[in-house]
């Protein structure tokens, strides 16, 4: 089995989410909203037409000095009013307004005796600032709009969050964008988190805590000020924080690490301060962070611009928050991740995250809990036993499990059933596994003989070997990538992998591609999978866990637990020569291991040969068949393994044409 596999029996983990009840409908919006658009637009052209049109109907005639004194002369100008810039405007004696300027310069005296001979009305008028207020306002009206409309999605946007969306500067950019639950909480409780009773409890505590402070008072006890949630993805941490919520009885504020940092400088920090300003004002309460790596991953040197330093900034305001000069009283950080390796160790000291709670894989019993978790909705058929299921199922999360019941319910909807039976947990099995299998994947007969040679090999060297794991089930037919699955079943969980157990892995991995080289005379491209399981597994057993007598007991393992997958080592903590002696004792175990299989296949050929023909024939075979062919005395005695998976080798399709390349699944 692969590395990870070596590591699926870690402790409990939590069941399958349940939904909070959905929030009530907003009321519909009133029937005149849609046509605020169109009257807005309406009114718009409506007054630019008005404006136009006022405007050239009180269009004055403009007049040149001299045509002035033309018209007051035949007495065609009514009146006359002059500033002290000399423009002059008036009327006309038929009608309509003129405009006019008097040439400051020539100083004409004789103007004003014109103008008094012709009876013409004149008016002085005295020099103006050019503003006004009704300019002024007129001026300031698309600004004033502007800023009213601000205010007003502003207070709208707030009101549909409920108060806590928007926040601390213009459109809330820089105030929290946490979900508060404070009376509206989810229904999800800690009965509907299967297993983990040592998180629930530690959980609980702070929760208890922030209820009834007193009780811990009399004792001298100090509350954790944060409790940080690890595991894999799908482990139901998010789970466990929202059975939180639905349990205390204090406001619970929820938001993820990446709600945090935008585009804007500083308003990471801004929405941190503004949060912990929120929880103070509701305190006791608690504030729950999904995804803390998004802001609390270790701190670099930084390189002067880009996001680093404004996330660096975001996670100095939560330490200060937290445990600072002036630390958040009545508030507890519940958080959760899936890579606490990436994490500053400021963040994780105590005073600021005192507890870490690691919510694992589930286990055999957690894994049944959670299947029956979502099961119960479910209308299962009386060949179901779930022990059954979780027994076939290591490794699996609680999502794992979740989406394992929905598949199955679709497989029986797809047959036109409404009862889930045990074949349908089979195929969803190995739908989740393997891929969907399609009948459009017919093999060639000499292709099928070679799959089946192959899975043979695997399946017989398993049976053969004594610390390997019972094998439940081979089968030829095409599903997915692989287009021949050999699946073994676990009879204990294993929590230590002794050497032996390894070796045999070793062993079985490689018996697909010596069964191959026996009977078919050369390898073919669908050991590549194997091969390459079997080179990481080997690699493990020299570098990490000193397996090798020629390197003796060192180990350079990762640091972390990796639950996001193994990165390598970014830097060998060691010299060229000891990754030469790393390569060399990682090939001798290889070359072990497939000399132990060629020469188990070849003492057992007329087994194989048997076992070849019975799975061409019926193309799916299980373990009783196989220890039938192989030891019929001790089949005899020995009890039937139910055909669940745990492990698989797979035969994959040849490489793509010109690419010359193995990329097959054996």
């Amino acid at each position: 089995m692969s590395p990870k596999q070596v590591h699926y029996s870690a402790p409990a983990k939590s069941g399958p989410p349940s939904d909070r009840r959905p929030a009530p409908a907003p009321p519909p919006p009133p029937p005149w909203r849609p046509w605020l658009l169109l009257v807005g637009l309406v009114l718009t052209i409506l007054l630019f037409v008005l404006s136009a049109v006022g405007g050239q109907a009180s269009t004055p005639k403009s007049l040149t000095f001299s045509d002035f004194q033309t018209d007051v002369t035949n007495d065609s100008i009514k009146t006359a009013t002059i500033s002290s810039t000399g423009h002059v405007s008036g009327t006309f004696v038929k009608g309509g307004d003129y405009t006019s300027q008097i040439p400051t310069a020539l100083q004409d005296t004789k103007l004003s005796s014109l103008l008094t001979d012709h009876h013409v009305q004149i008016t002085g008028t005295a020099p103006s600032s050019g503003l006004s207020l009704g300019v002024v306002l007129l001026d300031l009206l698309p600004l004033v709009f502007l800023l009213g409309l601000f205010w007003w999605v502003g207070r709208r946007a707030k009101k549909q969050l409920g108060g806590a969306g928007i926040g601390g500067g213009l459109m809330g950019f820089g105030g929290s964008k946490a979900k508060v639950y404070d009376e509206d909480r989810p229904t999800t409780r800690f009965s509907d988190v299967a297993g983990y009773e040592g998180a629930k409890q530690e959980v609980l505590e702070v929760v208890d805590f922030l209820k009834n402070p007193q009780r811990y008072e009399k004792a001298g006890a100090v509350g954790p000020k944060g409790v940080l949630m690890v595991g894999p993805p799908g482990t139901g941490k998010t789970l466990m924080a929202r059975a939180v919520a639905g349990e205390a009885d204090v406001p619970f504020l929820a938001l993820t690490g990446s709600s945090f940092v935008e585009m804007f400088v500083g308003v990471g920090a801004s929405r941190v301060r503004d949060l912990f300003a929120d929880a103070r004002k509701r305190a006791p309460s608690i504030v729950f962070i999904d995804e803390i790596d998004a802001i609390g991953g270790k701190r670099g040197a930084g390189f002067g611009f880009g996001g680093n330093d404004e996330r660096e900034q975001t996670l100095n305001q939560m330490l200060a928050e937290m445990d600072g000069f002036d630390p958040a009283t009545g508030v507890v950080v519940i958080a959760a991740t899936n890579r606490p390796e990436s994490l500053d160790p400021a963040l994780l000291r105590p005073g600021r995250f005192d507890r870490t709670v690691e919510i694992p894989l589930p286990n055999l019993i957690e894994r049944r809990a959670i299947l029956a978790v979502h099961a119960k909705d479910k209308h299962l058929g009386p060949d179901v036993d779930l022990d059954v299921v979780a027994r076939g199922t290591p490794g699996f999360s609680g999502a794992d499990l979740a989406n394992l019941v929905n598949e199955a319910a679709v497989h029986a909807v797809r047959d036109n059933r409404s009862v889930i039976e045990a074949g349908d947990f089979d195929a969803a099995r190995d739908r989740l596994l393997l891929g969907r299998r399609e009948s459009s994947n017919a093999l060639l007969p000499e292709e099928k003989h070679s799959v089946a040679v192959h899975e043979t090999g695997h399946a017989l060297v398993a049976v053969l070997s004594p610390h390997a794991d019972p094998v439940a089930k081979v089968t030829i037919l095409p599903a997915g990538q692989a287009l021949g699955v050999t699946e073994q079943l676990p009879e204990t969980e294993r929590h230590l992998y002794p050497e032996s157990y390894l070796r045999d892995s070793l062993a079985v991995r490689l018996g697909g591609r010596a069964a191959e080289l026996i009977v078919l005379g050369e390898a073919s491209t669908g050991a590549s999978n194997d091969l390459a399981g079997a080179t990481q597994l080997a690699t493990r057993m020299v570098r990490e866990w000193g397996l090798s007598p020629r390197l003796g007991p060192i180990g350079y393992s990762n640091d972390g637990p990796g639950y996001l997958g193994e990165s390598g080592l970014s830097a060998r903590p060691y010299a060229e020569a000891t990754q030469r002696a790393i390569d060399e004792e990682v090939a001798a175990l290889l070359r072990q291991a497939e000399e132990r299989a060629t020469e188990l296949l070849s003492s057992h050929r007329a087994e194989l040969d048997r076992i070849v023909e019975l799975l061409i024939d019926r193309e799916i075979i299980d373990g009783d068949d196989l220890m039938a062919i192989v030891d019929p005395g001790r089949a005899a005695k020995a009890a039937p393994l139910a055909p669940i998976p745990t492990a698989s080798h797979r035969v994959s399709r040849a490489p793509g044409a010109g690419t010359g390349s193995a990329d097959g699944q054996g």
